[in-house]
């Protein structure tokens, strides 16, 4: 039916429609008439003819359906109307239209590469982490998945430490009081489990921002104090949808590197472009290339004009300054002020929204924050940043799995060594040089298997994503060296035990992303 309208040449008419005439051309159909009654307040539409079809759109379209030269059907799906379990169940078809044949064929290839290496895919294989019913939107970590995701926070906390935050713990539990206070209850709520406890309603806590201006708050504070840097990587809830739970992208339980800067405005330039800095030498590690957007005034804002131009000013002075191409993306910014958003892109061209850097004059006020100026006088207002680099820890995983197709660099990877004995005669010794990296702090297995030949272990190693196998024989064994391949099929040769284990080390600490080759 499909290929037939595009055959036909079929012309995309636009018609502007009167709001009577809308319920009398769509009558017949309930779905469309509820459509009309929420959405449509203005006296008149648009509706799109295409042969004897009609149907609401705001448009535009193409001229004829002739312009679709490449159409594919991908699925079907159940669904209900408005997305409310207790309407009625409808079914969804999925499809997808190009230029050009070879645009979706490129489509496809872009498809089934980005398939295997879905991070619930990698998480399986290589038995980093699952999922179950019991505990839904809350991902249970096996010692594989565990280790990537310490070495993430440690390699992230040791970042901040280095840029003069102050690691803080605040409670997983929070009044819902404070956040009536903060202003985000009736943005955040909906998000939010509640449950009464002692005649009081608790929530389990959806970000550290009330808990953190109590910190500020809970003792006079000087200019002298200013910036006060604080980061927290404790435990968050948001009650997501059971239907939007999506693998580690979106979870119920997760982890986030939160931190907040207190400020004073004219401290807030330098603020930034740290924050800006510090986004950067953490991605370059990653390999990432990213992109800023600069998020302003939205229609529902909060606070004076005058201090959202000036903080916006700051904001687009400070993306200029650092040099990176930014896009304006007017009136989306969030209510308490306005932000920079980054995405980072990931070996499949794809974009990820991860880190973000936010202004906060709302927060401040409604906890009645001030600090001593210089002068001694009047007490003045401090500026509160938002900001997270890796935002979700889980996701980051997610993303980071996906980006490098399960090959983790070798100071993320949870498979770094496999020690594999050529024979029997060999297994005392590989056995000995497991011993001696895995005490050394590196994440090394020992395979020995007697049923397996060398090259079926060698390649058993590999495919796992080892990223360097040991091969240990009599000749090695009387050298005090190891044999060392890579997963890529590098042979860098015999090597001695601690000359090894040296530049290991390295490669480790300086988290290289190529160390295969560069060893």
């Amino acid at each position: 039916l499909c290929k037939g309208t595009i055959a036909a040449k079929v012309p995309f008419e636009r018609l502007e429609v009167s709001r009577e005439d809308l319920l009398e051309l769509f009558k017949h159909n309930r779905f469309k008439l509820d459509i009309i009654g929420r959405r449509v307040k203005s006296r008149t539409a648009t509706v799109y003819r295409c042969g004897t079809l009609v149907d609401l759109c705001r448009g535009p379209h193409l001229r004829h359906s002739g312009v679709i030269r490449a159409l594919k059907l991908l699925k079907n799906s159940a669904t209900s109307w408005q997305g409310d379990p207790s309407g009625e169940s409808l079914q969804r078809i999925y499809g997808i239209a190009f230029p050009s044949a070879q645009q979706l064929a490129a489509w496809e290839r872009a498809q089934e590469e980005a398939a295997r290496r879905d991070h619930r895919r990698i998480g399986k294989e290589q038995e980093l982490f699952f999922f179950h019913p019991l505990s839904p939107g809350s991902c249970f970590f096996l010692p594989k998945g565990t280790h990537i995701y310490t070495t993430l926070m440690g390699f992230i906390k040791s970042e901040y430490l280095k840029r003069g935050y102050s690691e803080v713990v605040t409670p997983n539990i929070f009044n819902a009081k404070l956040w009536e206070i903060s202003g985000h209850w009736e943005h955040y709520g909906e998000h939010m489990f509640s449950f009464p406890v002692e005649e009081q309603t608790f929530a389990l806590k959806p970000m550290n921002c009330p808990g953190h201006c109590l910190m500020f708050a809970h003792r006079p504070r000087s200019w002298r104090e200013l910036p006060l840097r604080l980061a927290d990587f404790g435990v968050l809830h948001r009650n997501e949808a059971s239907g939007a739970l999506t693998g580690l992208t979106r979870v119920r339980r997760f982890q986030q590197d939160d931190a907040h800067i207190f400020c004073s405005m004219d401290q807030l330039g330098d603020e930034i472009r740290g924050c800006l800095d510090f986004l950067q030498a953490v991605y370059s590690v990653f390999g990432f290339t990213f992109r800023f957007f600069l998020s302003t005034r939205p229609k529902n804002f909060l606070g004076d004009p005058p201090l959202w131009d000036q903080a916006e000013q700051l904001l687009e002075q400070s993306l200029q300054e650092f040099g990176e191409p930014w896009e304006l993306n007017p009136g989306d910014g969030a209510f308490y002020g306005p932000k920079v958003d980054i995405q980072i892109q990931d070996a499949l061209g794809r974009y990820h929204q991860c880190a973000t850097i936010q202004l906060d004059f709302q927060m401040p006020l409604r906890f009645d924050l001030s600090y001593k100026g210089k002068d001694g006088g009047t007490p003045e207002r401090p500026v509160m940043i938002h900001r997270a680099v890796l935002g979700s820890v889980e996701r980051m995983m997610a993303v980071l799995a996906e980006n490098y197709g399960g090959k983790w660099p070798f100071w993320l990877s949870p498979s770094q060594i496999m020690v594999i004995p050529v024979g029997p005669d060999a297994e005392e010794y590989a056995g000995e040089v497991h011993r001696l990296f895995h005490q050394a702090g590196f994440q090394a297995d020992l395979d020995a298997d007697s049923g397996v030949t060398l090259n079926r272990k060698i390649r058993r190693a590999q495919l796992a994503q080892y990223n360097f196998q040991f091969v240990v024989g009599r000749q090695e064994m009387t050298h005090r060296t190891v044999n060392v391949r890579s997963r890529d099929n590098h042979r860098h040769g015999e090597r001695d035990l601690q000359e090894v284990q040296r530049r290991l080390r390295e490669l480790q600490e300086t988290r290289v992303r190529n160390a295969e080759e560069l060893f």
